[in-house]
């Protein structure tokens, strides 16, 4: 026969005790009438049954609590499971008499004798932890309502419980706590867990404070010793002044510059537009400040030396002239990586002497202009001006045809006092640079070829000076047409020395032979180019007391200009 799932269904037969009892139970998908010999009648089979339908609906309404099962008797044992009611009915397993004797301790009843109690249900043993934290093993009987539950409890922490059936059986059974886990109240955890996101939202807080508190400092001490750009602008250079506005004040002045905090201002505030040249000892940069063209020199970090010369040099008092290279600025940028040497003068677009007369003949009046316009220079820079505010003499010590500027106007302007000497009256003494850099080969004069100059007399330096500008003026002459007729250019002793000549070439053309750069022959048959030939005749002399001072040189050209009625 079959049936639905899980119903279970009681038919008694015909009569009130003697009939058979049916029972369809339901299994997966189906339903059987069972019948097995070890029932004696149908009556006991419902009997049993009726007992395993009481534990289904039993596990479909749950356990009882622990301490009412563990407490009263039992049930029998499956083999005594039915149990008569004096009217003859079957009585339900949790009211059949008890039937198993147990060992009894910690949970004996009041009717036990000798820590013997009994139950229809089972006997326990049970081990667990009390609130002073001690283990207690106690064992008792279990009622049958409920024990299938307790007796297959899920070990806990604090409690473990064992079952069994036969008598007395649990007086052996050693039940075991499982294994402690050690946790702390939740309370604690919760501390631990509050405290350590405070220290470390403590400890970040702490950093954060310290760093900006460290930068502060830094950028405080910073505007101390470097205003920024915009508090220069505002305390030292108003927005309406130019370049020539403030040099020509600084002018009116000492003579020797801007101050230097506006210096540092401008510094900071130029803008690198693109590389005009590079040599061996740094770079030139053009630069804007406002708007205004400058010229950027970047020195090589080694050559440091150099741009410290160069500035005390500029920065000399009474130092500004027109033939001299117009200094503006001169600063130490520093990056991190690396650190850069500025030093900001006029720029000038026509570039050096140089680079003008490789592509640019002159005329007479042209040439007169270079040559005189050089000569005022290099006479400024000779000459000791007296006075409280005085100006000491100084030496170039590298007059070159690169180291000379063209100006707008077609004048000239001496720059590169890298390796200037200054003279100092007080102490009688030549104020070398701590530089090791040396002159240019092809324009040094004899007596530094061969090292025979005087270190000790400032002297000496000058009459240096007065023949590499022999050589300069060499270079002008070339290049001025005379009847049409003019020569390629040509640096001083090309045809006579390579490119790059050693000391030693130098000294043998020089000092050994006697040398001079070749003169042309059309020249005297100009009358100024004769004039000017033996202007720089006398400037190359071998002995150097027989060159022209730069002051005699300013005049004789002075003269030859005005008798040419040259405007300058």
């Amino acid at each position: 026969m079959r049936g639905e799932t899980g119903v279970v269904r009681q038919q008694r037969a015909r009569g009130p005790q003697t009939g058979p009892l049916v029972f369809i139970t339901g299994g997966a998908s189906s339903a059987t009438i069972s019948s097995d010999p070890e029932f004696p009648n149908q009556e006991t089979k419902g009997s049993y049954f009726y007992s395993v339908c009481t534990g289904l609906l039993e596990c479909a309404s749950g356990g009882q609590n622990p301490d009412y099962v563990l407490q009263g008797t039992g049930v029998k044992s499956p083999s005594d499971h039915r149990q008569s009611r004096a009217d003859g009915s079957t009585a339900a397993p949790e009211d059949a008499a008890p039937f198993l004797s147990c060992y009894c301790s910690g949970h004996c009843p009041d009717d036990a004798v000798n820590n013997t109690c009994r139950t229809n249900g089972q006997c326990f043993a049970i081990i667990e932890v009390d609130d002073h934290g001690e283990t207690l093993l106690t064992s008792g009987c279990m009622k049958y309502e409920g024990s299938h539950f307790q007796c297959k409890d899920v070990e806990k922490a604090r409690r473990t419980i064992e079952c069994c059936s036969v008598d007395f059986c649990n007086k052996d059974l050693q039940p075991t706590l499982p294994p402690l886990t050690i946790e702390g109240p939740m309370f604690d955890s919760v501390h631990w867990l509050a405290l350590l996101i405070s220290l470390t939202v403590c400890c970040f807080c702490l950093i954060i404070v310290t760093i900006t508190c460290y930068y502060r400092f830094k950028l405080q001490a910073e505007r101390r010793r470097y205003p920024s750009a915009r508090e220069q602008d505002e305390a030292f250079i108003p927005t309406e002044e130019s370049l020539e506005h403030l040099l020509s004040q600084a002018s009116t002045g000492s003579g020797s510059g801007l101050p230097l905090l506006v210096q540092r201002t401008i510094a900071k505030q130029i803008q690198m537009v693109r590389q005009l040249g590079k040599g061996r000892y740094g770079e030139v940069w053009l630069g804007r400040w406002r708007g205004e063209k400058v010229a950027v020199k970047v020195f090589f970090t080694r050559e440091e030396a150099s741009w410290f010369r160069e500035t005390e040099i500029y920065q000399t008092v009474l130092m500004r002239h027109e033939n001299i290279l117009g200094f503006i600025a001169a600063d130490i940028k520093g990056s991190g990586a690396f650190t850069q040497l500025f030093l900001i003068t006029d720029y000038h677009e026509s570039g050096s002497l140089y680079d003008f007369l490789r592509f640019s003949t002159l005329d007479t009046p042209a040439l007169l202009q270079l040559a005189y316009s050089t000569a005022c220079g290099l006479c400024h820079l000779h000459t000791e001006i007296y006075g409280t505010q005085g100006k000491p003499a100084i030496a170039h010590r590298d007059l070159k045809s690169k180291n000379v500027l063209m100006k707008k106007n077609g004048s000239c302007c001496i720059a590169d006092l890298g390796l200037a000497v200054k003279f100092n009256r007080d102490s009688n003494e030549v104020d070398l640079p701590m530089s090791g850099r040396v002159g240019t080969r092809r324009y040094m004069a004899p007596e530094v070829l061969d090292e025979s100059l005087n270190k000790n007399h400032f002297q000496a330096y000058l009459m240096a000076d007065i023949y590499s500008y022999g050589l300069i003026i060499w270079e002008m002459a070339r290049r001025c047409a005379s009847g049409g007729l003019s020569e390629e250019y040509q640096l001083p002793y090309g045809d006579m020395v390579t490119s790059e000549p050693s000391i030693e070439d130098m000294r043998e053309v020089v000092c050994v032979k006697g040398l001079r750069p070749t003169v042309s022959n059309r020249w005297n048959s100009d009358e100024c180019l004769r004039a000017v030939l033996k202007l720089m005749s006398e400037c190359w002399a071998q002995n150097p007391v027989s060159r022209l001072t730069a002051l005699r040189i300013k005049k004789t050209l002075a003269k030859m200009v005005e008798s040419q009625d040259v405007k300058i």
